[in-house]
């Protein structure tokens, strides 16, 4: 064979080789844009936002504290000699009812005394009062046999002749008398000792036959009117409390729960009262003070609430004041640097956004986001403004050429 025809052949090979190629290529099936959309796009969840007016509500920790909290200490000495039965640790007691009793003897004895010396003092005023009649009689007949006619007197003598100075001492004694019968009395008063409130008694020191001091330490007693729960907020959050501007008031609403203590669902009204006007000296939080009235639950309507204990522990839920015009939003479902995942057009926009407040549940965003906008609440683990988003059960989107 001349190399002419083999030439010939290898260049026919070739030709069919492009010929088969460029047929199989024609006749290949045509990828669909639709099948790569699918595959790319996100399947998230989402939630729709609405924009209205909302009541945050603003959890805290705070500590019972009694508000009315007495040491009792006699303003007199002497000897325990009648101790009430309700005056034990535990018990309650009314308002001026009677606790404790000294012996009241010398104090009694005493307030005769000066009873008694009073007594004497007017008497020696009413014999000064005749004593200056006679004074006044003797200086009129010493002006009428002056030779003149006149006053021959200084106004010092004519005070010596009335005897002034020894009539202004007897009133100063008299003074002196009633002051001491007022002190007496006052001590014998004090020998009976009385609830200054309506009062629960945490200690009893002292019984019948304890001799006790002025000063010593006779129990505790605290009122059981109200009490206060201390608590602590971020000073932030201050402007959205109200507090009672006087007695007539009443500040936010509060919601008192020990999840620890109390069964499930149970808890005690109060109000906030009132804002101490200094930080927590470590947690650098606004303390403020938590009303609570019957604590106790003595009162028909409350006996089945539960009792605060002084010292304990509690949750409490402020009712913050209502904001307006803003989007609320469970906090968990804003990104870092307080932004927004939302899905609009079936992409990704990442938004920053201003929040007002927060509570223990939700964020609530005065600017960027809107009514009706759809937020991503799927934790993606790569985001980028634009990626694909789908949801269940929504439409494959169509091919695009």
């Amino acid at each position: 064979m001349t190399n002419k025809k083999i030439l010939w052949i290898c260049l026919g090979i070739i030709l069919a080789g492009i010929a088969i190629t460029t047929l199989i290529f024609s006749t290949e099936p045509e990828a669909k844009t639709e099948g790569a959309t699918v595959e790319t796009a996100m399947l998230v969840d989402v939630t729709e936002v609405k924009e209205g007016t909302f009541e945050p509500v603003i959890v805290a920790t705070g500590t019972v504290q009694p508000v009315e909290d007495v040491l009792l200490s006699p303003l007199v000495s002497g000897q325990i000699i009648r101790r009430d039965p309700a005056f034990t640790p535990g018990g309650f007691v009314k308002k001026n009812e009677v606790l404790l009793q000294i012996d009241p003897s010398d104090y009694r004895n005493t307030l005769d005394l000066r009873k008694s010396e009073l007594m004497q003092s007017q008497t020696t005023l009413d014999t000064e009062m005749g004593r200056q009649q006679i004074a006044s009689q003797d200086l009129q007949l010493i002006v009428d046999d002056s030779l003149f006619g006149s006053n021959p007197l200084s106004e010092e003598e004519r005070q010596l002749v009335l005897r002034k100075p020894q009539l202004s001492a007897v009133k100063a004694t008299i003074e002196a008398s009633k002051a001491s019968m007022k002190q007496a009395q006052l001590n014998l008063e004090r020998t009976t000792i009385r609830a200054p409130f309506d009062a629960h008694i945490l200690t009893q020191n002292v019984t019948t036959g304890s001799q006790v001091s002025q000063g010593d330490n006779l129990g505790r007693i605290v009122g059981t009117d109200y009490y206060w729960v201390n608590a602590t907020v971020p000073v932030s959050k201050l402007q959205w409390l109200k507090f009672p501007q006087d007695n007539s008031e009443k500040g936010s609403p509060v919601r008192i729960e020990n999840s620890t203590t109390w069964p499930k669902g149970t808890f005690r009204q109060g109000y906030l009262d009132r804002q101490i006007g200094a930080l927590d000296g470590q947690t650098r939080l606004a303390r403020v003070l938590v009303r609570v009235e019957d604590p106790l639950a003595q009162n028909d309507t409350i006996q089945n609430k539960p009792k605060l204990i002084i010292g304990s522990f509690v949750e409490v839920f402020i009712n913050a004041s209502p904001i307006k015009n803003v989007v609320r939003l469970n906090k968990d479902h804003i990104r870092s640097s307080e932004t927004v995942w939302v899905m609009k057009d079936d992409k990704l926009e990442i938004r920053q956004v201003d929040i007002s407040l927060t509570d223990d549940e939700y964020a609530y965003i005065s600017s960027g986001l809107e009514n009706g906008d759809k937020v991503v609440t799927t934790d993606l683990s790569t985001v980028s403004n634009g990626i694909g988003l789908r949801t269940e059960g929504s439409s494959t989107p169509e091919t695009t050429e």
